[in-house]
């Protein structure tokens, strides 16, 4: 059964605020969803936003975070068919399309991605995604604007950890590495308590063989998140996937 059919959840939520008086209402959810993704529990924070829409259909935020979600899942299939779902409630909203068009890009279908893209841009929303989006479906098509796309979101965000994690795993997906680790270092200057931006920046250094410097980053967002096994897995992910520096990276879990 595929994901998109189970998109509702119990709610068992081991919550990230501490006030267990909080009211859990649309606003705890969202931020419980922003609370997990920021510590790389995406399946975490997919269901937080499922939650929020239960509040609230017709919380944009919402049906957008669902998307997002699913694309760093991996789950492409998936996220196109909620971005078609939110798209129905909000046809012109520049986010979920930009969304859309990457979900599409990811899996495939190149021009369908293209088409979404350029009908975001045409919105003129003022998300960085926007561009974000746009840069991913041109790097995937290897069109030379890409570069162009990323510059105008920068430009919108300069200061938003978010764009500059988000420009580093663009960058990361479509294995420019160096620049990916630049995006990443930048991010985690902006947001050094943010563990995924820890993480993000561990990752590209391993792969361009910076490996005690990995360790360090690793480190850090074990440190920022503990017993948090999505970033546990993702470290060990690593660790198989570069063999020759097996046990070195398991050396963070030891301490």
């Amino acid at each position: 059964m595929s994901r998109f059919s189970n998109l509702e959840f119990e709610d068992g939520f081991d919550s990230f605020q501490q006030d267990q008086t909080l009211l859990k209402d649309e606003a705890f959810y969202l931020k419980e969803a922003r609370l997990g993704f920021e510590n790389a529990k995406f399946e975490y924070a997919l269901r937080a936003y499922a939650k929020a829409l239960e509040f609230n259909p017709m919380s944009s935020v919402a049906w957008a975070g669902q998307v997002q979600m699913l694309i760093e899942l991996g789950e492409y299939k998936e996220a196109k068919l909620w971005a078609e779902k939110a798209l129905e409630r909000f046809p012109n909203n520049s986010e979920i399309l930009s969304l859309k068009a990457m979900a599409l890009g990811r899996y495939g279908d190149l021009d369908a991605a293209l088409a979404y893209a350029d009908a975001a841009v045409e919105e003129r929303g003022e998300s960085p995604i926007i561009w974000l989006a746009r840069a991913d479906v041109l790097m995937a098509r290897k069109e030379k604007m890409a570069e162009y796309s990323i510059e105008r979101a920068i430009v919108m965000a300069p200061e938003d950890w978010f764009a500059h994690w988000m420009v580093s795993k663009i960058y990361y997906f479509y294995k420019y590495f160096l620049k990916a680790f630049k995006s990443a270092k930048k991010a985690v200057e902006l947001a050094p308590s943010v563990p995924i931006c820890w993480l993000q920046l561990g990752v590209c250094q391993l792969e361009l063989g910076m490996i005690s410097q990995a360790h360090l980053s690793f480190q850090s967002a074990v440190e920022l998140s503990p017993s948090n096994r999505e970033i546990e897995n993702i470290i060990h992910k690593y660790d198989r996937k570069h063999s020759h520096f097996r046990g070195f990276l398991r050396k963070i879990f030891e301490r």
